[in-house]
């Protein structure tokens, strides 16, 4: 294939699909000795990675990991970037780093550390350094760049939280052109995720002026220590179905075409809808789901009820191992702009208020909750690393389940009340 063909193919996840699993990087010219774009699939099966490639001087490049591609899940312009967004995430990254001093001389300023700090993430081999880099260069080099690191004052950093917070959501913004916004007022939904999203860039400003207060370059980190993450920056989920409105959307959904068996999986295994889509046959085994490509680049297993293990035997009973397992009707995969309309039309059809399938996954979860499963093992089963965020959107749950619990286990002496002669007044009554 030669080189023009080959670096066209970069553009499409069809063509990406062809590439053979190895080290090498396709690398692709965005300015020629300067930046260059690449793509790399070290495993068959899994989702390939992109990455930037921008010349430091000396004949030496510094290389980062951009995202995960969109080979198998929708781009979402954070962590999974189809080819556009990689390449403009690439550019940015480079001017980010343009904009940083190249010699230590001088004051030690912010945009120091934070570069100190992406190549300690690197290193680090974590995967959070593309959305960390973005964030440093769109809210935290424009306004603390070119400041003296020890010169920041708690009062400042504050006053830049809060105005972070309170600033409409960015819209994507064609190169050149000034920083566009969302119009209107924010929602409260939109509140919550714009304090959320604060809230991640305060915590990295804040490791970056640790790192380099633990690595000696800073001498007191009183002022950073004083800034707080907004409070209430996390909300509970709230669009989960009861058991029986469940049933309902299962006995509405359209068997024909195949998307009730994909309703009925997202509600046996709450799994997420594309992790869904890229189970084969053989993903069922040992009467449990073997996710082998998620959101976070790990694999997991997800234990089934023995309903759920009778409906995946029957799906799967006399078929490939390499067969998509949830097909439609034409037997292709189920793609994300295929399943909206029959959600929709299933919604519908049962009487309830149309919810998109990511809410099936949280009914899964709300009622694995409330169903006394502890938080670990939710967390296990979604595919979070930790269960601070399935705390944050299901604890609320549990406090309803633990008062069932309590009335219903809790030791009964038989008490009943004292004998007396006054009557407690009903709310309401007139004296």
């Amino acid at each position: 294939m030669g080189r023009r063909n080959e670096d066209a193919a970069l553009a499409t996840r069809t063509s990406r699909a062809k590439f053979p699993a190895e080290d090498t990087v396709r690398w692709r010219v965005l300015e020629k000795g300067k930046l260059h774009i690449g793509y790399r699939k070290r495993l068959t099966g899994t989702a390939g990675l992109w990455l930037a490639r921008s010349y430091v001087g000396d004949g030496k490049y510094s290389k980062t990991t951009i995202g995960t591609a969109d080979d198998f899940e929708p781009a979402d312009g954070l962590k999974i970037l189809d080819f556009y967004q990689a390449q403009q995430a690439a550019i940015a990254m480079a001017k980010a780093r343009h904009k940083q001093p190249k010699s230590p001389a001088g004051p030690l300023t912010v945009a120091m550390l934070a570069d100190d700090y992406l190549r300690h993430l690197e290193a680090a081999g974590s995967k959070s350094v593309a959305d960390a880099e973005r964030r440093i260069g769109a809210h935290i080099l424009p306004h603390f760049g070119h400041r003296k690191a020890d010169s920041l004052t708690t009062a400042e950093l504050n006053a830049w939280r809060d105005a972070m917070a309170n600033s409409p959501p960015r819209l994507r913004t064609a190169k050149g052109q000034p920083q566009r916004y969302r119009a209107g007022p924010m929602t409260s939904d939109q509140r919550r995720a714009r304090r959320s999203s604060t809230n991640r860039c305060v915590a990295i400003l804040r490791s970056i002026l640790n790192l380099g207060f633990r690595a000696g370059r800073l001498n007191d980190d009183l002022q950073w220590r004083r800034l707080k993450k907004l409070p209430k920056a996390e909300a509970a989920r709230k669009d989960h179905l009861s058991i029986e409105e469940a049933r309902r959307l299962v006995n509405a959904a359209d068997a024909a075409s195949g998307f009730r068996d994909l309703v009925r999986a997202a509600l046996a295994t709450g799994c997420r809808f594309g992790e869904l889509a890229r189970l084969t046959v053989g993903d069922f085994q040992r009467g449990r789901i073997v996710v082998r490509v998620s959101k976070t680049g790990k694999s997991r297993d997800v234990r089934l009820q023995p309903d759920a293990i009778a409906f995946f035997s029957q799906l799967c009973a006399g078929r490939k191992p390499d067969e998509t397992m949830l097909r439609r009707a034409d037997g292709g995969p189920w793609k994300e702009a295929s399943q909206t309309r029959p959600m929709r039309a299933a919604c519908i059809a049962a009487g309830l208020k149309p919810v998109g399938i990511h809410a099936l996954r949280h009914s899964w979860a709300s009622q694995a909750v409330m169903g006394g499963l502890p938080m670990v093992m939710v967390a296990q089963a979604l595919g979070h690393s930790t269960t601070r965020m399935t705390e944050a959107h299901y604890a609320h749950l549990v406090a309803s389940f633990e008062d069932e619990m309590f009335a219903r286990h809790a030791p009964k002496f038989g008490e009943t009340p004292p004998e007396t002669n006054v009557v407690p007044i009903e709310k309401g009554a007139k004296r």
